[in-house]
């Protein structure tokens, strides 16, 4: 049996077909009649009967409409039926393309116990690489956790969200023939969010953290609920969540009720069969069943800090992976500008031992000239004492960026595997306490923190790229390119990098300074997370960017050296960038060579070429340090 959803005139209708001989035309005609129709296909002759066309949501493809289902389409296919003459239907939003064409069903599952999640995970969670299932301790800490609530609503005691108003009106008792509405009305009036939704990818992110948290056992949601949530996020039924909305306390209501709006069957859903769709449709073509929700499931779902962590997982994922390209990238410079490598030595920086300053001078050593990869460029022997604070400080400009990184790590490792609803229920007690484990003040700073670390590897390279373009500090030609003048070459390149790192000190402003008394001064201080979050993953974005100016700047300057050749590790990656991008011979476009540079710093290929050479590297030193 076919699974099938046909949107007629924007009206869904779920389409159970037994049999596979079944046409497209006769599909389309038998949904057409349910969705009011009839009177198209009350006629006794075909020719008289309606000309209509199909399409597939997946890809767009038009089907055939006198071939079988069965050859056309797949189980939980989602499709569009328009009369000849009509126009396809406008996609509610952008329809993100690359995620739904490119999504395959993962087939590997990872087990969810609401403690050991780590940010590399819930990223690999959001690429939609993984499903989800439940650990069997953690499945027995829901139903604990729930017979708690069940026994309260038994004993009509009077629990905070529970059985009483949210916030201000906490002190209203409701009864208890008004408490499903309660929970559903919590989640609709909590649904106020603007802006631009969160793309798959970042929802996908959202909705597994927010099981991971269920999954911990302390919210006092139902086991059925929870699996019903898991099957939405195996499916990869997304909620339409705009980005906007969160103060970061009382956690992030908005985006939220949002999700959870979605898996009740209301608003929008995106899924990659179906594209942005009413969450009904979504869910019923999927063989899911929208959420009913049972006392205190709404404000379970709506409430703890799952925004503003998500998101940082991101951004921290990805400034830990430019963090370690940027040093590549900084000693592709310096052997471009026939720099020393003197002051990456480990003596230097054992009297200093900052860790990350540390392992920067050790990434950087490890490509640069040395007896085990020695360079043709200048071959062991250098002219300048030393060199610009730009090239000979990168350990200790570097090196705190990546001791901010690891220092955030640690915080939204732990906000990844903590319980921030409220009240929190502790089965082994039987009571519920309310709290402010909601309250996203740790991530908050964190990522403030974060934004300004990672910030400075762009603000130095942007000085960096200075250098390879200026030919009174370089010793190349002006702004990288021969015939000057006539070429301009990376001359707006340097601009753009400069136009970033200024934007980047904005964004750097921490948001989590500010607060803002909420809900009738109840909520009386808030932590801003959701625009910390969301402005550390566009510094991270602009730091990858100017670096991908740096790489490309970089690869140009050691054109000029040629035919003479760089160390190993470091023509590795000038060859990764050629395969990309060529050599700036004469002018032509840049945005598209910035946007490859910027991929393969994205995809972490910058590393993957010279992880075997820093990985020998390590084991010389330690030999050398066991004689």
């Amino acid at each position: 049996m076919l699974r099938v959803s046909v949107c007629v005139s924007g009206e869904w209708e779920l389409m159970m077909c037994c049999n596979s001989s079944m046409t497209v035309r006769q599909l389309g005609l038998t949904a057409m009649s349910r969705v009011g129709r009839a009177h198209h296909t009350r006629t006794k002759s075909s020719a008289e009967q309606p000309s209509f066309r199909v399409r597939r949501r997946v890809d767009g493809a038009p089907l055939d409409v006198d071939e079988p289902i069965a050859k056309e389409l797949n189980n939980n296919d989602f499709v569009d039926l328009v009369l000849e003459g009509e126009r396809w239907p406008q996609p509610i939003v952008p329809a993100f393309s690359d995620s739904q064409t490119g999504w395959k069903e993962p087939t590997e599952y990872i087990a969810l116990d609401g403690e050991s999640l780590t940010t590399a995970d819930l990223v690999r969670l959001g690429k939609g690489l993984l499903k989800i299932k439940l650990t069997e301790e953690a499945e027995k800490k829901v139903y604990d956790s729930r017979a708690v609530i069940e026994q309260i609503i038994k004993e009509s005691r009077v629990v905070y969200g529970v059985n009483t108003g949210f916030g201000k009106f906490a002190q209203t008792v409701i009864s208890n023939d008004q408490l499903k509405q309660l929970q559903d009305n919590v989640v609709r009036s909590h649904s106020a969010g603007v802006g631009v939704p969160l793309t798959p990818e970042r929802t996908r992110m959202l909705l597994a953290l927010r099981i991971n948290v269920l999954a911990k056992g302390y919210s006092g949601v139902s086991m059925e609920t929870l699996q019903a949530i898991k099957a939405a996020f195996n499916a990869s039924c997304l909620s339409w969540v705009p980005e906007q909305g969160t103060v970061g306390a009382c956690g992030d209501l908005a985006p939220l009720a949002h999700l959870t709006q979605g898996l009740m069957g209301e608003g929008l859903m995106w899924s990659p069969r179906s594209g942005w769709a009413p969450a009904k449709a979504v869910l019923l073509g999927h063989g899911l069943t929208p959420l009913s929700l049972k006392p205190k499931e709404g404000i379970a779902l709506i409430n703890g800090t799952q925004m503003i962590s998500s998101l940082g997982a991101e951004a921290l994922e990805r400034a830990q992976a430019i963090a370690r390209q940027a040093d590549i990238v900084a000693a592709l410079t310096l052997e471009a500008l026939k720099g020393t490598a003197a002051a990456f030595d480990k003596d230097i920086h054992a009297v200093k031992p900052q860790p990350g300053q540390m392992e920067v001078a050790f990434r950087m050593r490890s490509v640069l000239p040395s007896s085990g990869y020695p360079s043709e460029i200048t071959g062991g022997a250098y002219h300048r004492v030393q060199d610009a604070y730009t090239l000979r400080c990168c350990p200790q400009v570097h090196g705190i960026a990546n001791d901010t990184i690891a220092f955030v790590k640690n915080i939204l490792t732990i906000e990844l595997n903590s319980a921030t609803d409220n009240p929190l229920v502790f089965a082994e007690r039987g009571i519920t306490i309310s709290g402010g484990n909601f309250h996203g003040e740790y991530p908050a700073k964190a990522l403030d923190f974060l934004a300004i670390g990672v910030h400075e590897l762009a603000s130095i390279s942007e000085r960096r790229i200075e250098r390879l373009c200026n030919p009174s500090l370089s010793e190349l030609p002006a702004f990288l390119v021969r015939e000057g003048g006539l070429n301009s070459g990376f001359m707006i390149a340097h601009c753009t990098a400069a136009a970033l790192v200024s934007e980047n000190k904005v964004l750097c402003h921490p948001s989590s300074v500010d607060s803002l008394s909420t809900s009738a001064a109840t909520e009386d201080h808030v932590s801003m997370g959701g625009w910390a979050a969301r402005k550390a993953l566009r510094v991270v974005e602009h730091v990858e960017q100017v670096l991908a100016i740096e790489l490309l700047a970089a690869c140009q300057g050691l054109e000029f050296h040629r035919p003479l050749k760089s160390t190993a590790p470091l023509e590795q990656v000038h060859k990764l960038v050629r395969s990309v991008v060529g050599p700036w011979d004469k002018d032509r476009a840049m945005s598209p060579d910035i946007e490859a540079a910027h991929k393969l710093l994205r995809e972490e290929k910058v590393w993957e070429v010279v992880r075997p050479y820093v990985e020998e590297y390590k084991e010389k030193e330690l030999q050398q340090r066991d004689l």
